[in-house]
Parts: structure tokens; sequence; C-alpha cells
């Protein structure tokens, strides 16, 4: 428990930001199951376009350091190798 005022107010920081991290990672997980479904779905055109969105919100939540830049770099890679099998 904290016991001051300092400690008080970081620990409402904590629980804040938490959750908005929380919330952002959860963001990244829904954008690369998206592009996922959409390369499972077939249509190439439509999952290059939900790929391309995806690719903006891996690379923001990167820039967050959220996740660490190699990561980011890893899914991106993944997504558009399976892609471009899709062909």
């Amino acid at each position: 428990m904290a016991n001051t005022a300092q400690a008080r107010k970081r620990a409402r920081q904590a629980v804040k930001q938490n959750a908005h991290n929380s919330a952002q990672r959860s963001a990244l997980r829904t954008a690369i199951k998206a592009v996922r479904k959409a390369i499972v779905g077939g249509d190439k055109a439509a999952a290059t376009l939900v790929f391309q969105s995806s690719i903006s919100t891996i690379d923001r939540i990167a820039d967050k350091k959220l996740i660490h830049k190699n990561k980011a770099a890893r899914h991106k890679s993944r997504l558009s190798a399976a892609l471009k099998a899709l062909a």
C-alpha cells in the first residue's frame, strides 16, 4: 500500500497507464488477426488493404515502445510473406 501522496499518485497513474497499454496491445493483436483472416479468405485485394492499415497500427505501437521494434518487424515480415504467398 502506498504511504505517501506521491506514491498514491504514482499508483493511480500506473493503473490508468496499464489500462491504456492493454488496449493498445489488444488493438495490435486484433490488427494481426484481421490480416490473417483476410488472407485465409483468399481475396488478395482486400487482404492488401487490411495489411496496409495493420502495418500502420503495428508501427504506431512499436514507436510507443509497447512492443520492441524487432517484434514489430517480425510481425510485418511474416504477414507480408503470407500475403505474398497468397498469389
